[in-house]
């Protein structure tokens, strides 16, 4: 069902917005178009991997809107430490102004949640900002709640609902999550989200900021909404 109404505190779907090029098929002419996007709209972020952070850098030019965010052992957090520690100290010397880091999963279903804790707390020393991907839909929620403990007492500015594996995100589990977060942190709903009506409903559920490939489509379609209903 169409929305009806925008939620109150939204004036510009752009500073929502973190444009993803994480598909491993984007070649450097489609990035430099995804940045030009950006640049266009002025989203709040544009998020990719390690091998397209210098190319994005400098595509995104003198942008000071746009934080560029590199993620950091993406897809699913499988690498020892120190190799995602390197991955986060290379992703700053290259240009990245904010991380997105898979954690230690392993170590969470083990009941390690000091060491799952301490692994961010080492990535975070390096000094940027970052968000923390806890896959929240798969998690059961007693763990899910001690994961989100441990991302925000090591450091992390937010917790990311997703990798883009698995169903969509969703409004109800987004307000479920908002409960565990307890404004804490923020927020960044990702996974499957193509549909203005999807990020009005997770931006009103308690999104800070929602990670989609298709920001361009989601921002021209905001800009009709509002002419039409004449906001």
């Amino acid at each position: 069902m169409p929305y009806k109404s925008v939620p109150s505190e939204l004036n510009n779907i752009a500073s929502f917005i973190h444009e993803s090029a994480l598909d491993p098929h984007v070649n450097f002419n489609y990035l430099r178009q995804i940045c030009e996007a950006c640049n266009h709209f002025n989203f709040d972020g544009l998020c990719t991997n390690l091998i397209r952070i210098e190319s994005a850098r400098q595509f995104l030019g003198k942008n000071k809107t746009t934080k560029l965010i590199a993620v950091i052992a993406f897809p699913f957090g499988d690498i020892p430490y120190n190799m995602k520690r390197s991955q986060a100290e290379w992703a700053a010397e290259h240009g990245a102004d904010e991380l997105d880091i898979v954690p230690n999963f392993l170590h969470l279903h083990e009941n390690k949640i000091e060491e799952f804790a301490e692994e961010i707390a080492g990535i975070i020393s390096i000094g940027l900002p970052s968000r923390i991907i806890l896959d929240t839909m798969k998690i059961h929620k007693e763990k899910l709640a001690l994961s989100i403990d441990a991302a925000i007492d090591a450091g992390a500015i937010g917790i990311q609902t997703g990798n883009g594996f698995g169903p969509p995100i969703n409004s109800l589990h987004l307000k479920e999550l908002a409960s565990l977060v307890k404004n804490r942190c923020s927020i960044k709903a990702a996974g499957g989200i193509k549909k203005l009506d999807q990020v009005l409903g997770l931006i009103k559920a308690g999104a800070s900021s929602i990670g989609t490939s298709v920001g361009s489509d989601i921002a021209q379609d905001f800009k009709l909404f509002m002419k039409n209903n004449e906001y």
